[in-house]
C-alpha cells in the first residue's frame, strides 16, 4: 500500500507508547485514524493530539480480549470512514514481573490481551481487507517472541510472531492484496513496565504475597531498560515504511536480532541451546 492518504488505520493501545506513535504517524500521512484504547482519558488526550494533523480522528474505548468490544471497535471505523485500509494489532501488558509460579488468573489476563487481542483484531478487520482487496495488518510482537523466558509475555508473543507469519503465508498465496507485517520491538520508551494500571480485579495478585526486595530489584531493572528505550516515534516511523514497503519483519534492535543465530544454530546442529549472549553476564 504505497499510497496511504485519505485511507483509514485503526490502532489499538493507541492512547500512549507505540499505539499513539503510530497513530500520530498515520495521521500525518494523510490517514483518518480511528484510535481505541481501554483507558478513556488518556485516549481523549491523544485523539485530540492526533487530530491537530486536520485528518478525521475518533477514539474508541476498547477492550482487546473481549470479543464484543473488538466487533464495536469494527462497526464504528466502517460507520465513521466507510472502510478500513491499515489495522495495528498493537495493545499488550506485560503481566507479572514477579518472580515464581503465575497465577492462572494472571497468564489469562496476558494471554487474553496480548493473544486473544490479536486473533480478535484478525477476525473483525480480515474479511473487510479482503472484501476490498487491499490492506495491511501490523501485530505487535516482541523480541521476546523469539528469545526463551518462561512468563506469559514470552508465550503470547511467540504466538503472535507464528500466527502472523502464518497470516503472511496465507495470504501471499492466495494473491488477497492483503500485507501482513510483524513488529518485534526491543526496548522501547513506553509504560508498558506499568500495565499493571489496567490489571483487572480477577487478575489481581494476592493480598498475601506482598512483593520481595528481588521482585521489587526486577521491576526497577525493567522499568529502566525499558524507559531507556528507543523513542516510540522512530518505531512509528518503521511500521510506516514497512506498510508502504510491504515488508513483513520489523526489527528495531539489530543486535538482539544477532543474538538469535545461536538458537538457530542449534536447531541446525541437533545440539542443545546456550544462553543468548546477552544474558550471559
Amino acid at each position: 500500500m504505497q499510497d496511504l492518504n485519505g485511507k483509514t488505520a485503526v490502532v489499538t493501545g493507541a492512547a500512549s507508547g507505540m499505539g499513539r506513535a503510530f497513530a500520530d504517524r498515520f495521521a500525518r500521512a494523510g490517514m483518518n485514524v480511528v484510535l481505541s484504547d481501554i483507558e478513556a482519558p488518556r485516549l481523549d488526550e491523544a485523539v485530540a493530539d492526533v487530530a491537530a494533523h486536520g485528518t478525521g480522528v475518533v477514539g474508541q474505548v476498547t477492550d482487546v480480549a473481549d470479543a464484543d468490544s473488538v466487533d464495536e471497535l469494527g462497526a464504528r471505523a466502517l460507520d465513521e470512514f466507510g472502510a478500513v485500509h491499515v489495522v495495528c494489532n498493537n495493545a499488550g501488558v506485560a503481566g507479572s514481573v514477579r518472580g515464581g509460579p503465575l497465577s492462572v488468573a494472571d497468564w489469562k489476563w496476558v494471554l487474553d490481551v496480548n493473544l486473544w487481542g490479536v486473533i480478535h483484531g484478525h477476525r473483525v478487520f480480515l474479511p473487510m481487507l479482503l472484501e476490498q482487496g487491499e490492506g495491511h495488518i501490523v501485530n505487535t510482537a516482541s523480541m521476546a517472541g523469539h528469545l526463551p523466558g518462561h512468563s506469559a509475555y514470552t508465550a503470547s508473543k511467540w504466538a503472535v510472531v507464528g500466527i502472523t507469519q502464518g497470516l503472511y503465508h496465507q495470504m501471499q498465496a492466495e494473491r488477497t492484496g492483503v500485507g501482513v507485517s510483524c513488529l518485534c520491538p526491543g526496548f522501547v520508551a513506553t509504560e508498558i513496565h506499568n500495565s499493571d494500571r489496567n490489571r483487572p480485579e480477577a487478575a489481581a495478585p494476592s493480598a498475601l504475597s506482598a512483593p520481595t526486595p528481588e521482585d521489587e530489584m526486577r521491576r526497577a531493572f525493567m522499568a529502566e531498560m525499558v524507559t531507556s528505550g528507543r523513542p516510540p516515534a522512530e518505531v512509528a516511523d518503521m511500521v510506516h515504511d514497512a506498510v508502504t514497503d510491504g515488508r513483513f519483519w520489523i526489527f528495531t534492535d539489530l543486535a538482539l536480532v544477532a543474538a538469535l543465530a545461536e538458537k538457530h544454530d542449534s536447531i541446525m546442529e541437533n545440539r542443545n541451546p546456550a544462553p543468548p549472549s546477552f544474558l550471559d553476564s
